[in-house]
């Protein structure tokens, strides 16, 4: 199990005081995963003074797709990635996010979409979101709160992605709720097998105990919107309560894509985990 600190250059945070960040602590780590038959990569984001306060415990977040995250060069569209390390740092020091550790999970590449689906789609294939969740219950996080002074409980513990890794991310909090209590649904793609996660909320019971932050981006077409308003509707209809537990946004002109996502990493941030 190999383990690597990183410090890459960092970029100004669009939309923060003129402070410039230089570096962020991150740490990479490969671990062996015997549910997944194979080795996975994780970025580990841990806030400043980390090493100071020896005593001191911290919430998690773990994001899919990793490889978006942090670096722009690894980025599915190179240059473009999320930025979540240096959004955390400007919003922690601000006072306006508690400090946090955030977890990137790499994907598995051609293997994505097996992984990130509960369900076999005819063309796409899938439906082995079930194993991997298994993996990042089993195996995954229990290696980061055996690494660091994690705080270990659901109350503290949130999930999330974009696109087909925001399928993931509702489908395991539906699945998970006593692991994961905070959700990040961002752009999720709510269509996989015909609205199945749609189906899954409404029939849930008893209504999971879920904080969730659900959005879209008004230029990713109108049946998406459509998917993900019905979403909010289920989600409103079960008994989440806007403003208390969940968080409904439209991103104005926001397309499907990283760039579009990395504006709204600091409002997710803020609402799942607010400075106490």
């Amino acid at each position: 199990m190999a383990t690597e600190i990183i410090t890459p250059d960092m970029q100004p945070l669009v939309g923060t005081a003129p402070e410039v960040l230089e570096t962020t602590d991150l740490r990479r780590h490969t671990i062996k995963s015997k549910l997944l038959g194979g080795e996975r990569q994780l970025i580990v984001y841990v806030p400043a003074g980390y090493d100071l306060e020896p005593e001191r415990r911290y919430p998690v977040l773990y994001l899919q797709d990793g490889q978006n995250l942090f670096d722009p060069a690894t980025s599915y569209v190179p240059g473009k990635h999320w930025r979540v390390d240096q959004t955390a740092e400007v919003l922690i020091r601000e006072g306006r996010v508690e400090p946090l550790i955030i977890v990137g999970i790499y994907h598995a590449g051609a293997k994505r979409v097996d992984e990130y689906t509960p369900t076999k789609d005819s063309k796409r294939h899938g439906g082995k979101a079930t194993q991997y969740l298994r993996a990042l219950t089993e195996e995954i996080k229990p290696f980061i709160d055996k690494t660091y002074r994690t705080l270990p409980c659901a109350h503290n513990t949130g999930i999330g992605g974009s696109s087909l890794g925001g399928l993931f991310t509702l489908y395991a909090g539906l699945v998970c709720p006593d692991v994961f209590s905070k959700l990040a649904a961002m752009s999720p793609s709510a269509w996989w097998d015909k609205r199945l996660i749609v189906r899954m909320f409404q029939e849930a019971q008893p209504k999971p105990r879920l904080n969730l932050w659900l959005d879209i981006g008004t230029r990713e077409g109108l049946d998406t919107l459509e998917d993900i308003r019905q979403l909010r509707d289920v989600f409103k209809s079960r008994g989440w309560i806007e403003g208390t537990d969940l968080k409904y946004t439209e991103a104005k002109d926001a397309a499907h894509e990283e760039s579009a996502w990395a504006e709204r990493v600091g409002p997710m941030l803020e609402y799942l985990f607010p400075a106490k």
